[in-house]
């Protein structure tokens, strides 16, 4: 029986993958195989001994102590591309906020009292302080061609708009997914000069940080719109309200409100909003299900953050997973401690990521547990788990 610790409130949709014969699911639950969570942060938890997977139902680790995990020989678990369309649509609706003045005009309208009468006239006298322009036309930057960026830039091109994208480490399954209509920047200051709009679908990590500075926002056209819905810190806040307060940028729309941004005119901010719908939701919580479902049971890795992808068909009912540094003569030293025991191979698997190698080694019959002690002794094995039958 594997148990399951919820941090947050997963999608019933996700829980469901979990078979009750076989996994044990509560939030409050002693020694767990597996953590499930949304945005809870793990950075002050104690990690239990005996956890083996932790499933972010999202994209987004910042809330993970990823390299903890790591030195652990435990692998993080994501949901990438199961938000896009929810992302998609809110960049999409951020634009039209944003250029049609609608969140201005929506509080002007809700401010006005009085008869009819007079509401109607000053409706008719104040509306010439909110015209705005058609998306049509203009270009769309997207900064960041993974799930998200590739959505965004083929629905615009579907508003008329033209669309630039930077991203130097598009993957060629993305690529085959984005229309050829998207004009490849060579930076992202080539991007900032062609772009009405500017969208971000990128991590946060140091290379992102206040990638938006005040520096770059000398390259943008003049008027032009920022949309932040992937993380707070990507745009530098502070630069962004002097360019709007001196006349430079038309309008931002981000996803993090503060204290500088949420009463500023030329500002939409929105409560975290991104992947808030019940489909991503559910997407997220199947998607990351599934795949630490595939991990306990099988070895399997799909969609981690810090292990490599590995998938391997069960050969035998004796399966063995050893995670360790990635150092020359590891595999060696891990198939010698069989070979001592008389167990014989019959299928095996290693891949490595960074300093991380994980293998997947069956063998022919039980593997005692002092041989899974000795595995354990090599200097550099992090982990040792021995997978048995389930029948789940």
């Amino acid at each position: 029986m594997y148990k399951i610790l919820t941090l947050n409130n997963i999608s019933v949709a996700g829980l469901e993958k979990f078979p009750r014969d076989c996994y044990e699911i509560a939030s409050e639950i002693q020694h767990p195989d597996a953590i499930l969570l949304r945005s809870s942060s793990m950075h002050e938890m104690e990690i239990p001994q005996t956890l083996m997977a932790v499933g972010r139902a999202g994209a987004g680790v910042n809330n993970i102590p990823v390299e903890k995990m790591s030195k652990h020989g435990i692998p993080v678990f994501n949901a990438p591309g199961a938000n896009a369309n929810a992302v998609k649509e809110l960049v999409i609706a951020g634009m039209l906020l944003a250029c049609r003045n609608i969140c201005q005009s929506w509080k002007f309208a809700t401010g006005l009292s009085g008869e009819d009468s007079g509401i109607h006239k000053e409706v008719e006298k104040g509306k010439k302080n909110f015209v705005g322009f058609e998306l049509p036309g203009r270009t769309l930057g997207v900064i960041g061609l993974g799930a998200i960026g590739v959505k965004v830039a083929n629905a615009a091109l579907t508003l008329g708009m033209k669309v630039i994208g930077y991203d130097p480490e598009i993957t060629v399954e993305r690529a085959w997914q984005m229309s050829s209509e998207v004009t490849q920047a060579n930076s992202v200051e080539h991007l900032l000069s062609e772009a009405d709009f500017i969208t971000f679908h990128v991590p946060l990590i140091e290379a992102t940080k206040n990638l938006i500075n005040a520096e770059r926002i000398r390259h943008m056209k003049d008027h032009a719109v920022v949309l932040n819905f992937a993380r707070n810190g990507i745009v530098d806040d502070q630069a962004v309200c002097d360019a709007l307060n001196s006349g430079k940028l038309y309008a931002y729309a981000c996803d993090f409100p503060n204290n500088l941004l949420k009463d500023h005119p030329q500002v939409i901010t929105l409560p975290h909003l991104g992947a808030s719908t019940k489909e991503a939701e559910d997407n997220c919580a199947i998607m990351v299900a599934d795949q630490v479902r595939d991990y306990l049971e099988n070895g399997n890795i799909k969609n981690s953050v810090n292990f490599p992808t590995v998938n391997m068909p069960r050969n035998s009912g004796y399966r063995l997973v050893v995670v360790n540094d990635n150092v020359p003569n590891m595999l060696g030293q891990i198939s010698t401690k069989l070979a001592d025991a008389g167990l014989n191979i019959i299928d095996m698997l290693n891949r490595s990521r960074n300093d991380l190698a994980y293998t997947l080694v069956d063998v022919d019959s039980e593997i005692p547990k002092p041989v899974i002690e000795a595995l354990k002794a090599i200097s550099g094995v992090l982990c040792v788990r021995l997978i048995g039958k389930i029948d789940c």
